[in-house]
């Protein structure tokens, strides 16, 4: 296997976009899989993802672009993984072509739907990866920030640490600086719970929290009418 070998984004987002520019900034060209065909051709045109990160430009000559995920898959040999946890197994079901012989990296923080596993797991034990061809990408990082450059830290993980420092030093740069670990699982855990976290922090601040709290004479938006009032068990659970 090489590595990182050729490299290819699997996915069209805002992450996607800035793990693009921070691998273009040492790979001379890179393949990038996008599921639209219309997106793909308003990113040529542009010069920049038409949606997403829209001030990160690209020298579209070293891009190859394609909706056809085993075209992409084939001239790879690090697949990049970047896309929304619920919509990842649409993706791979249009996959005939063997994954278990790449170097498979997930950018993704989430759960994988119905299997209830985290993204890692669910490649190897569906797809047969080796886990020590597995490798996460974790923060503290924003898309946004890498986009305009401030200094940024990213994990690496994969149970291979030499694989592990050599991809790091891929993504390393001037703003980008990474570390490595061999705790996969803990590290795609930890990005789960901060997301659970974020919401959990919103929601005790909005008016929903409040509401669910027994607020009284609470209004809703548009102030017509009151909300039903509601109580909350003070009884400890176990």
């Amino acid at each position: 296997m090489k590595l990182p070998g050729k490299i290819a984004i699997m996915g069209g987002g805002s992450w996607a976009t800035a793990i693009a520019k921070i691998v273009l900034a040492q790979a001379e060209s890179i393949n990038w899989y996008m599921r639209r065909d219309d997106r793909i051709e308003e990113f040529k045109r542009l010069g920049h993802n038409p949606a997403y990160l829209t001030s990160v430009r690209f020298e579209i000559k070293n891009i190859n672009f394609s909706s056809d995920i085993n075209k992409i898959v084939k001239e790879s040999d690090t697949l990049i993984f970047v896309t929304p946890s619920p919509y990842l197994k649409s993706h791979l079901k249009k996959l005939k072509t063997k994954i278990k012989d790449k170097f498979i990296v997930t950018a993704i923080k989430g759960i994988v739907p119905d299997e209830n596993l985290i993204v890692s797991d669910y490649f190897h034990q569906v797809y047969g990866v080796p886990e020590e061809n597995i490798a996460v990408i974790a923060g503290p990082c924003h898309a946004e920030e890498v986009a305009l450059e401030r200094l940024s830290y990213l994990t690496i993980g994969c149970k291979d640490i030499d694989k592990a420092k050599i991809f790091a030093r891929q993504l390393a740069g001037h703003y980008i600086k990474t570390s490595v670990s061999p705790d996969v699982a803990g590290i795609e855990y930890a990005s789960v719970l901060k997301n659970i976290y974020a919401i959990a922090w919103n929601l005790q601040r909005s008016e929903i929290w409040r509401q669910f709290s027994g607020c009284i004479d609470f209004k809703c938006h548009s102030r017509d009418e009151p909300l039903p009032e509601y109580r909350t068990s003070r009884r400890a659970f176990y």
